[in-house]
């Protein structure tokens, strides 16, 4: 970032001190922030100070907040019936990222980047987590996080919105769960990362880090392997593979394929 254009750091502490204008950048943990440059930032909001509780659990699922850190998400002890909450962990660990950045890297800033790497996204669009917005005027609303992350760098924010929490229903946590990842090196950023979810109402297959923005699928049955990769095909196109230094729209698709007839053929062998 250059700090020279920065006009100044604002440290809201209550909602009626949260209004964004032109030129105003959130800063949560400013892991992606500051490394590297951002003409346009004119003010920093910092939002440590607006004390929002960095998880909470109830009756109804999960709460976390968007300033909720890497490390405080992954030392979360879930519910024994939450039969998906292993999956927090596996995401947090897709990140490969040193004590440092899990202790400054927040949930929300890892969502509002877009990028098809990133597994906090992941975590939320397998778990049908919502994106809980608030509004400049005061309004609040939610969308899918799966809807939420349209693109690198494209979320479902409009001009002065801010991102609260993403809000994971625990009747998605309770479901029975499959994971799978892939990059091409091992220490390497998520290629290809697949989540797949059952329980007595159907399946749902999560891509993510293939394709440019989360794609879910959802059957009210686990599908044969014919009907699964058919839909993949359907809903994916080829355009909608990723292609960067991380891997080729080829390869991406490649895996995406062998990983969801894993996932179906694990989830084949478990109980709803």
């Amino acid at each position: 970032m250059d700090l020279n254009a920065v006009q100044a750091v604002l440290k809201p502490r209550a909602r009626d001190e949260l209004a964004l204008a032109p030129g105003d950048v959130c800063l949560a943990g400013g892991t992606w922030l500051f490394s590297e440059p951002q003409p346009a930032a004119r003010r920093l909001i910092d939002l440590s100070r607006l004390g929002w509780a960095p998880l909470e659990l109830g009756e109804a699922g999960l709460t976390i907040a968007a300033t909720c850190t890497v490390a405080n998400l992954d030392g979360l002890e879930l519910p024994a019936d939450w039969r998906a909450g292993w999956l927090v962990r596996e995401c947090c660990r897709a990140f490969l990222a040193s004590f440092k950045i899990w202790n400054m890297a927040t949930v929300g800033g890892n969502i509002c980047l877009g990028l098809p790497a990133g597994p906090m996204t992941s975590l939320a669009s397998a778990l049908e987590g919502e994106a809980l917005i608030w509004g400049a005027d005061g309004a609040e609303r939610r969308m899918p996080v799966a809807a939420f992350v349209r693109g690198p760098l494209d979320v479902g924010l409009a001009p002065g919105e801010v991102l609260r929490a993403i809000e994971i229903p625990a009747r998605a946590l309770r479901r029975t769960a499959a994971f799978r990842r892939a990059s091409l090196t091992p220490l390497g950023r998520s290629g290809v990362l697949l989540i797949g979810t059952q329980d007595a109402e159907g399946f749902h297959l999560t891509v993510t880090a293939s394709t440019r923005h989360p794609v879910v699928l959802a059957f009210d049955h686990l599908p044969g392997g014919d009907e699964l990769a058919a839909r993949l095909g359907a809903a994916i196109p080829d355009a909608l593979y990723y292609d960067d230094i991380h891997g080729r729209p080829d390869w991406r698709r490649h895996m995406t394929f062998l990983f969801a007839q894993e996932i179906r053929d694990e989830l084949a062998g478990a109980a709803p």
